[in-house]
């Protein structure tokens, strides 16, 4: 089945408000969300991009707060209305269960969607085992095979892979969408991944 490729970390807000967006229009397309969590924290660094925390304060609240506020409004994705509390612990577990998932055939729309949803409404801390197995179980999934796969060899180094691979094409930030090689950063950007499903535009990405 043709695919969008879908580079996300478990814990970005833009990614959980166009998280259920998304599955829509890739249903609406036939298409299959490839699902590449990275490390936005070295995706960032690689791009010389600062967390949140040192950037300028009037940014922070307008891109990390008013934007937040309007956007789940418009997407009907209700949030906190603050910071989760948990926001900046490692997320390395929740990034690799996901990756594990989609190795093993796991549905990981509903369990990526799932994760974001319990960090951005319910304050869930997705670096704790025990959270993640509940959000699994929730979803009706077996979390222990996941879990226990996340931090193995192997799925670090798919971990790696996405993040490297992400930086090599460009990706600066948390959702980014590839369709058939065009790229489009943001949750805001799905509505011109549906039509580029249905009307491919000019040009190409990156640019000669």
């Amino acid at each position: 089945m043709p695919e969008i490729e879908y580079f996300f970390a478990a814990h970005s807000a833009f990614a959980y408000l166009g998280s259920a967006r998304l599955m829509v229009i890739a249903a609406a397309a036939n298409r299959r969300i490839n699902h590449k969590p990275m490390d936005l924290r070295q995706v960032l660094a690689a791009n010389a991009i600062a967390p949140a925390g040192p950037r300028p304060t009037n940014h922070v609240k307008y891109f990390f707060g008013r934007e937040i506020d309007r956007w789940a409004e418009a997407r009907e994705a209700p949030v906190l209305g603050r910071r989760p509390t948990h926001h900046d612990n490692d997320m390395t577990l929740a990034n690799c269960m996901l990756i594990a998932g989609q190795a093993s055939g796991a549905e990981m729309d509903r369990l990526a969607h799932g994760m974001l949803e319990a960090h951005w409404r319910e304050d869930a801390d997705l670096a704790d085992r025990d959270t993640l197995a509940r959000i699994g179980d929730r979803l009706g999934l077996d979390p222990a095979p996941l879990l226990d796969a996340a931090l193995t060899p192997e799925v670090q180094a798919a971990y790696a892979q996405n993040t490297s691979e992400a930086i090599e094409r460009s990706v600066f930030g948390s959702p980014t969408y590839f369709v058939d090689g065009d790229m489009f950063y943001g949750q805001d950007h799905l509505e011109m991944v549906e039509r580029a499903l249905q009307h491919p535009f000019a040009g190409t990405w990156p640019p000669d």
